[in-house]
Formats: structure tokens, C-alpha cells, sequence
């Protein structure tokens, strides 16, 4: 049995040799995707216009696929073109070679400036590219690769495909490609060389000529004319340090302190080095044949200056270090700091000594005390001195951030009217406004900034100065503190804060720009009320602040100082505790006597009678009272309001208190009518404060005469509304006797608080907006003296998408750092233009069409990746090259520094004739940094009776490399 069982199981073991291996699966694959991308059969596109390939757009399609486990990228690059009418060319097109072979041939786009290496190599308008889809995996054995370019011919004559097939072998940095394409009886292999070192006989068009020869084989004696073309690039570096004409700023005066106010208002501008590192010119030789030109070891016919086509590119210096660039940089580092104010500056830089600290620990008895306190009237050189003189107490002399002419400087600029002896008024705040409607103008509510002329603006100006030339962090910590005790100053001794516009807080600027709005209202209304009380006559009633009509008569309780007075709300009532008990037994008696004793109330803060209106009761004239104005609120105190009255629900109750504390200004604004109307009534005040919500008709009265009959609108008659409520809960009090809506010194104490406790990286967040809003108008200005359109381009984009991201209250810091890129971009740019100009003395022509010439063609190595020399080195623009050129060539191989120093047009009248500089021992130019060949010709191959088809052989050496590019066509039907 056990020999019976061996047979069996052997029987079993089949191998079945139908099942596809990993190889075929990889070829199927391939086929697949091609058929995906409908790349089967032969299109025929247009002829290849010149420039094509780099004004054209190039798009690309890409997928994956795998051989075992082994991942590859298949990518199909193409160049996007109308699509051709296919109708009755099909017979014609069955002969026809594929359309890569005929782009082989294509001389209107050699050497494009941008394009994909295989479009550079091979003049090729699609093409196919199998790779490692990962960057570290490399194809690097013969095998492999034989492996690959063998599934590449079986995939592309599966499928009938004509579009060139390429595999990328060894590592990608050496950019090694093979391929293959097929056509109906015709083959072209793609081929490729890539040495470190090049052989001598191939560093010369004879060599290349030889080895082109030889690979192609061709067994015809008198070989066809091989098609040359060839180019030169000279890379200049040297350039001569007179053609930079960016000035550095001068550090040594600034640090100095010896800078003017407007140093501090402005911004700096442009590359500290020269931003355009090489100028790369490229001498072109097209269509010439072998018997033309020499060029071996020995002897050379091409010169540079002899070259039919020069074209220029130029390289820009790899993130130049710009002057607008490093300030907003530096000063938006600040934004990730952490610590405070006083950390930095050390904890007890602002302390008193401890005499002073005694004092203030008996500030609050001051207060109560019922003699006035005193103020003292404090210079900001004082303020600035006593400052200096606390930090310098716990740091020593020598160790303060800012010096005092540095620091005097800059307070004299934001605040200008602490150099006169009379603190200006509020309304000069807004004197030399730019029109407010122009657009530059208005930049600041795009960006919730400030406005240019504005303290806050001027404020982050100098902060950014500070930062980047006077102390950094520690020195943006210094003046902040002095920033702060200039607002406490201003605002005890009743000082307006200049460079703000009057009014309410300004919703559309930065939250720290209203909060100074909201002292600069504290200041205004303690100012406007110090002031009424000293006046014994109602003649000098205002609209500022109405809140002061009416005091004619009225004196406060003599004990009490008149500072503690308008400093505390309890004391504000408690002095006119008499007042309120007479007020309140008038309104009892009205109660009780009806509106005969509530009409003999006598009428107080009236600020003058309106119109023909008259009381509807007892036809006195009805008088506008003085109101209160509403209270002024910043961003983040409505927020806080909003929040309040949304926790107070949706119920009944809630409903009602959000109401009565909506209703405050109403109430004010009843009790002040009442008080100078007496015996009015509700409809009275309604026909002044809303008159939609009265309605009158005529009507016929008794003795049929029609009369104007009033009443209340449906919502006034709505049982126990808020106006109704409102009316019986009122009181005859004049606006100057009643409780402040707006509470100036508890705002005003709010406000120095907050400025007190913000952090430099606060201040830097709130202030930022305004700095990359400086940044757009000192880009603006800039690029206005140049007039690049590209540029403009930019500038907007920057606006509106600058716009979007500081609308936000706090913008994520990779958005703000995308602004900031693209502002250095643009700076980069305007220096890139200025120093092109400088090179090419744009400035310095006399004829207007050489320097309009010479404009275009320096504002298209701007935008271009390469522009055409008109008339080579022969036209303006050469010249001028050609004296760039022998200028570094001089200063190179000199030793001879006077003629290192010589100017390039004294050099190349003293070196005399082009004949006559090439005898010399220093040539006009250096060796070509890259020497292009390209040779073309149609040979029949592989045999003489084969079809004659395109052969290609392009060649590049450079320093570090050469490269030998070959596609060679071969008749697969005649061989």
C-alpha cells in the first residue's frame, strides 16, 4: 500500500502554468491604464508653434499601480491643444509616423526656459513616465530595468499606443530615463548617458559628432546632412557693488537717537543685498550643418559675441534679506511671547520707595478727605524722567531699554501737543485728515485697523522701530509703560489724548484704538463737567454734553471736594440727598393734588422750545429737554452686554428685566422731559421722541368744524408695555441731576486698567492689523514708482485676502504669516525691478525709445522666465551686457586694481576693436558655465533599404555633469 500511495501523490502536484504571473499582471496593468486614458492609436496635432512649449499649459494625469509589492506612478504629461478634425484622414494617417517621432525633428522650440527635462531632451508634446512612487525607492539593477522597458514594449504594442513610454531608473536626482515608442512599422528607443566626469573628446562638437554618427550607424556612404543647433550659457556673478542702489539705514543714528519725528512714521524699505544673485546669458547658433562651424580641442569658431539669437534669464537671490520684511517678522515674533510687561522689565520696576508706597496705601482715605486733592501738573519729559528713574533704580544706570532722547523723541511724535505749553483741544485731533474717501484712506475698515494719521496707527509704527533697532521685546515693554502713564496723566488732568477722532468708539478700528477712543469720551465728558461747574451761568449749555444744562443756581454740598464729587457715583448722590427729598415731595403732592400742582413745578433743563408744538393739556410750549447721551460702548463691552442679556432666558421675568435694562436711556430721557414740561403727558413725549407713534386724524367735532384729533399708535395702547411702565416710573429730574448713564470715571479706570495689564504679545496681536496696513501703503507708494503690473495684481490680492483674515477676532497665526509672506514677496520684487534698472541704466539713456526698449525688456526678465535680446550683442541691451560681462572679467583675472576700478565703457575703449580683445590674454567672456548640442538628421536605419527616420541626439555639459540624450528611430518592417 505504501508503494501504491508515492504514484498518487505525485499525480497531484501540477503546476499550473496558466495562472498570470506578477509580470504579466504588471503589463496588464499598464494596458489598462493607457486604455483609461484613451491613448490608443495615432492623433495627429497641429506643427508646434514657436514658444509653445512654454507659454502653452502643460497638464498632467497621474495613478498607481504595482508590481508585486513594489508601487509605481504612472504619470501622462501633455501639452493642452485644440483638437484637429479627424474626418477623411484616417487612410492618409496608416502610413504616417507617430506624432513624437515628427516632434523629434521640431526646431521652433529648442531649449524652452520652463518645461519638463524629457520636453527639453527630446522636443517632445506628450509623453508617459512609469517611476517608483516612492522617492527613496530607485530601479537601480540591469535586470529590473530590462524587465521594465520589456513590459513597456509589450504593454505599447498590445494596446497600439504612439505616445512615448519612459522608465526613470536609478536614483531620482540623476533624472535617468529609457524609453520607447511604437508606430505602425517603426520603432524609436529613447536612450540616455549621465557621467560625472565627461571623456575630453566629447567636450567638443566634433566628439559629439562622432559618437552621433556611430550610434546611428547608417549604412549609407554619403551620409545625410546632420542638422546642428547650439548654445552657449555664461553665468555673471561678480557684480559690481556701484550697481546696487539700495542704501542700508544708517543703524548708528538711529541707535543714537539722532532721528527726526518723521523717521518714526515711517516704514523702511528694500534688500539689504543685492536680490538678483546671476545673470545667466544664453548664445544660441540654430540650423547650422557639420561643414559650417569648427569646433574641436584646438580651435573654436563660436564666439559669444558673433552668436545670432542671445536670450537673458536671471536668478533671483534666494530669500533676500528685506528691510519690510524683517520688521513685520520681528515684530510678529512678539505675538508668541508670554511673558508680561513686568517680567520683562523686572517686577518691581514701577514700585515707589517706601515712603511713596505709603502714600498710596492712604490713597482711599485722600479720597474722603473733604479738601480737594491736589494734581500735579506733570511734563511728559518729567513723566518720562520719573519712569526712568524707577526702572534704572532696580537695573542700574547704564542697563534702561530706551534711552532719553530715544524715548523723548518718540512721545514728542505720538504726542505732538506735549511740546506746547496749552494741551490742544479734541477737535485739532482730526485737523490734516487725507480726504476721506480716498481708497488708501479707507484701507483701515478692510482691515480693522486704524486710520493712518491716528495715534494707534503711529503707536505700532514706532513699536515696530523699537523692536528692530532700540531694545527688541525689553524696549517695546519700556515705551508701552510710558504709553500707559501718559493715558493716566491725560486723563487726571483732563488733557485730550490727540490723534483721535471725537465721538463714540469707532467699531470698524482695533479693539485698543476704541478702547483709547473710550478714554479720549471719559476725558471729553469729565472735562466738559469740570468745567459747567465752574461757570455760574447756563449760558455756555453745549451739545457736547447736555448733561451740563441746567445748573444755573445748583451748588453742591460745600464740604465736598468737587473731584471726589465726580469721581464716585455714591457721593454723586448722596450730596443732593435735599434735592431729591424736595423733587419727591413735589411729585407726592402732584399725586395728591392732581396736575394744577405738578404744573407748578418749575420747569427745569430746557434746551429750547421745539417748533409750534405745544403740551396737549394745558397749551404751554414743549420744550426739548437737555438729555444725557447715550453711553459710548467698545466691541467687547457689547459683547459682554449681548452675553448678559442672553442668560436672562426666554421666560416671562427674564423677558421683562431685558427690557427694563434695555429701557435706561428711555427712562433717562422721560424723566428729563418731565422735568421741563411740567403737566405733560405720555402722548407729549411720544409726539416729540417718536412721532410715527402718534397718530393724527380730522375729524368733525360737535359744532362741525374739523379738528385734528391725536392718539397713541396700537403698540403704545398695549397694556403695561415698556414705554407705559416707563412714564409712571419716571420722575421730574433734570438730566444733570439724575444717576449718569454713562459713568466716565468708572470706564475711564476700566479702560488704564486694561491697557495696564496687556501683555507685549498682546499689544503686538491688537496692533498688528495696523502694521501690515502701514506694510500695504508704504508697498503701494513703492510699487507706484516703478508701475510693475504684476505686481498691482498682487497687492490687491493681498487687500482681500488680508481683509477676509483680520476681520476675525483672533486670526490663526499660519494666515497672518501668509500676508506677511506675500508683502516680503512683493517687496522683493520692487527691489528685483530697482536693481535691474540700476544694472541696465535705464535712468541714464538720453534716446526715449532705447530707454523704452530697455524698460520692456527689464520688466520682462521680471515676469519672463527668459526674454529675447534684441539685435543679440549688437543691440542696446547686449552692449550693455557685453559691458557687464568684461567689467567682472577685469576684476577677475586683474591684479591691476585701477583697472579693476576703471569704469566697463573706459575699459572698452582702452582694450580698442572686438579684433583686437580677442588677441588678448583676457577674453570678453568666461568659459560657458553649459554647453548644449543638438543634433538632428534623417537617416534610413537599420538598413539601406529601411525608411529614412528621425534621429536626435541632445548633449549637455556643465561642472558637474554631462549628459548625452538619444532617441533613435529604427524600421521594424525593412530590417
Amino acid at each position: 500500500m505504501a508503494a501504491d500511495s508515492e504514484p498518487e501523490s505525485e499525480v497531484f502536484e501540477i503546476t499550473d502554468f496558466t495562472t498570470a504571473s506578477e509580470w504579466e499582471r504588471f503589463i496588464s496593468k499598464v494596458e489598462e491604464v493607457l486604455n483609461d486614458w484613451k491613448l490608443i492609436g495615432n492623433t495627429l496635432g497641429k506643427p508646434l508653434e514657436k514658444g509653445v512649449f512654454t507659454s502653452g499649459t502643460w497638464e498632467e494625469k497621474s495613478d498607481e499601480i504595482s508590481f508585486a509589492d513594489f508601487k509605481f506612478s504612472v504619470t501622462h504629461h501633455y501639452l493642452v491643444q485644440e483638437p484637429t478634425d479627424k474626418e477623411g484622414k484616417e487612410e492618409v494617417l496608416e502610413d504616417v509616423i507617430p506624432q513624437s517621432m515628427q516632434d523629434l525633428l521640431c526646431m521652433n522650440n529648442d531649449f524652452p526656459p520652463r518645461a519638463h527635462c524629457l520636453v527639453r531632451w527630446y522636443g517632445l508634446r506628450e509623453f508617459v513616465v512609469i517611476a517608483p512612487a516612492a522617492n527613496s525607492d530607485a530601479v537601480l539593477s540591469e535586470s529590473k530595468c530590462n524587465l521594465l522597458l520589456s513590459s513597456v514594449s509589450i504593454a505599447l504594442g498590445n494596446t497600439g499606443c504612439q505616445v512615448p513610454l519612459f522608465v526613470q531608473i536609478h536614483h531620482k536626482w540623476r533624472r535617468t530615463y529609457v524609453g520607447e515608442c511604437q508606430g505602425p512599422g517603426v520603432r524609436t528607443d529613447f536612450e540616455m548617458v549621465h557621467l560625472r566626469k565627461v571623456p575630453n573628446q566629447y567636450t567638443h562638437l566634433s566628439g559629439l559628432l562622432d559618437i552621433f554618427k556611430s550610434k546611428i550607424g547608417c549604412p549609407l556612404t554619403p551620409l545625410p546632412p546632420v542638422s546642428i543647433t547650439i548654445r552657449f550659457t555664461y553665468v555673471l556673478q561678480d557684480w559690481q557693488q556701484y550697481f546696487w542702489p539700495q542704501q542700508p539705514p544708517d543703524i548708528d543714528a538711529l541707535v543714537g537717537g539722532e532721528v527726526g519725528g518723521l523717521e518714526f512714521g515711517k516704514l523702511p524699505f528694500g534688500a539689504c543685498e543685492d536680490p538678483i544673485s546671476e545673470l545667466h546669458l544664453a548664445t544660441t547658433w540654430p540650423h547650422l550643418t557639420e561643414g559650417i562651424i569648427v569646433d574641436n580641442d584646438v580651435y573654436s569658431d563660436l564666439d559669444p559675441m558673433q552668436a545670432p539669437h542671445w536670450s537673458v534669464r536671471v536668478r533671483k537671490a534666494d530669500n533676500p534679506q528685506c528691510l519690510l520684511g524683517d520688521f513685520i517678522t520681528e515684530f510678529f515674533k512678539i505675538c508668541r511671547r508670554k511673558e508680561s510687561t513686568d517680567e520683562i522689565l523686572g517686577r518691581s520696576a514701577f514700585e515707589e520707595e517706601g515712603r511713596e508706597i505709603a502714600d498710596i496705601s492712604h490713597a482711599l482715605s485722600k479720597l474722603t478727605e473733604p479738601a480737594p486733592v491736589p494734581i500735579h501738573k506733570l511734563s511728559v519729559s518729567n513723566m518720562v524722567h520719573t519712569a526712568k528713574k524707577k526702572i534704572q533704580k532696580h537695573r542700574g544706570a547704564e542697563e534702561s531699554p530706551l534711552n532719553n532722547d530715544v524715548l523723548n523723541t518718540i512721545l514728542l511724535f505720538l504726542f505732538p501737543d506735549a511740546a506746547s505749553e496749552k494741551p490742544l483741544d479734541g477737535t485739532s485731533s482730526t485737523d490734516n485728515n487725507p480726504p476721506s474717501e480716498s481708497e488708501e484712506y479707507n484701507l483701515y475698515n478692510q482691515f480693522k485697523s486704524a486710520p493712518s494719521d491716528s495715534l494707534t496707527y503711529k503707536l505700532a509704527l514706532c513699536l515696530c522701530m523699537i523692536n528692530f533697532y532700540h531694545g527688541g521685546l525689553k524696549g517695546v515693554a519700556h515705551l508701552w509703560q510710558e504709553f500707559v502713564l501718559e493715558m493716566r496723566f491725560r486723563w487726571e488732568n483732563n488733557i485730550l489724548i490727540p490723534g483721535l477722532a471725537s465721538g463714540p468708539p469707532d467699531l470698524r478700528c482695533c479693539l485698543l484704538h476704541q478702547k483709547l477712543q473710550m478714554l479720549n469720551c471719559c476725558i471729553e465728558r469729565k472735562k466738559a463737567r469740570d468745567e459747567g461747574r465752574k461757570t455760574s451761568t447756563s449760558d455756555n449749555v453745549t451739545n457736547t454734553y447736555p448733561g451740563d444744562a441746567g445748573k444755573t443756581g445748583y451748588q453742591p454740598d460745600v464740604g465736598k471736594s468737587w473731584d471726589s464729587w465726580s469721581d464716585s457715583e455714591e457721593e454723586f448722590f448722596e450730596c443732593l440727598s435735599d434735592t431729591e427729598e424736595l423733587k419727591t415731595n413735589g411729585q407726592e403732592s402732584g399725586k395728591k393734588g392732581g396736575l394744577k400742582e405738578m404744573a407748578n413745578l418749575k420747569p427745569e433743563g430746557r434746551l429750547y422750545q421745539h417748533g409750534k408744538l405745544t403740551l396737549l393739556q394745558n397749551g404751554e410750549p414743549l420744550y426739548i429737554p437737555v438729555t444725557q447721551e447715550p453711553a459710548p460702548m467698545t466691541e467687547d463691552l457689547l459683547e459682554e452686554q449681548s452675553e448678559v442679556l442672553a442668560k436672562l432666558g426666554t421666560s416671562a421675568e427674564g423677558a421683562h428685566l431685558r427690557a427694563r435694562m434695555q429701557s435706561a436711556c428711555l427712562l433717562s430721557d422721560m424723566e428729563s422731559f418731565k422735568a421741563a414740561n411740567p403737566g405733560c403727558f405720555l402722548e407729549d413725549f411720544v409726539r416729540w421722541y417718536s412721532p410715527r407713534d402718534y397718530i393724527e386724524e380730522e375729524v368733525v367735532d360737535e359744532k362741525g368744524n374739523m379738528v385734528l384729533k391725536g392718539e397713541l399708535s396700537a403698540r403704545m395702547k398695549i397694556p403695561s408695555n415698556m414705554w407705559v411702565e416707563a412714564w409712571e416710573t419716571a420722575k421730574p429730574v433734570p438730566a444733570r441731576r439724575q444717576r449718569r448713564l454713562f459713568d466716565d470715571t468708572r470706564e475711564a479706570e476700566k479702560v488704564l486698567h486694561y491697557l495696564a495689564v496687556q501683555k507685549p504679545a498682546d499689544l503686538a496681536r491688537h496692533l498688528l492689523p495696523c502694521v501690515i496696513h502701514a506694510a500695504v501703503l508704504k508697498v503701494k507708494e513703492e510699487e507706484s514708482l516703478e508701475i510693475i503690473s504684476s505686481v498691482k495684481k498682487i497687492i490687491k490680492q493681498i487687500i482681500s485676502h488680508s481683509s477676509k483674515v483680520l476681520h476675525f477676532p483672533n486670526p490663526e497665526d499660519k494666515k497672518l504669516e501668509e500676508i506677511i509672506h506675500q508683502i516680503i514677496n512683493v517687496e522683493a520684487t520692487i527691489a528685483r525691478a530697482r536693481s535691474l534698472k540700476a544694472k541696465f541704466g535705464t535712468e541714464k539713456c538720453e534716446q526715449e525709445e532705447e530707454k523704452e526698449d530697455l524698460e520692456r525688456f527689464v520688466s520682462g526678465l521680471l515676469e519672463q522666465p527668459e526674454v529675447l535680446v534684441v539685435g543679440a550683442g549688437r543691440g542696446h541691451a547686449g552692449r550693455i551686457i557685453h559691458k557687464l560681462f568684461v567689467s567682472a572679467q577685469r576684476l577677475t583675472e586683474s591684479s591691476d586694481e585701477a583697472a579693476a576700478m576703471a569704469p566697463p565703457e573706459e575699459e572698452l575703449k582702452r582694450m580698442g576693436p572686438p579684433e583686437e580683445r580677442r588677441q588678448n590674454s583676457v577674453s570678453d567672456f568666461p568659459p560657458p558655465a553649459g554647453r548644449e548640442v543638438l543634433l538632428r538628421t534623417t537617416v534610413p536605419r537599420p538598413a539601406p533599404y529601411s525608411r529614412a527616420l528621425p534621429q536626435r541626439m541632445y548633449s549637455v555639459l556643465t561642472k558637474e555633469d554631462f549628459r548625452l540624450a538619444g532617441a533613435f528611430s529604427s524600421d521594424t518592417s525593412f530590417f
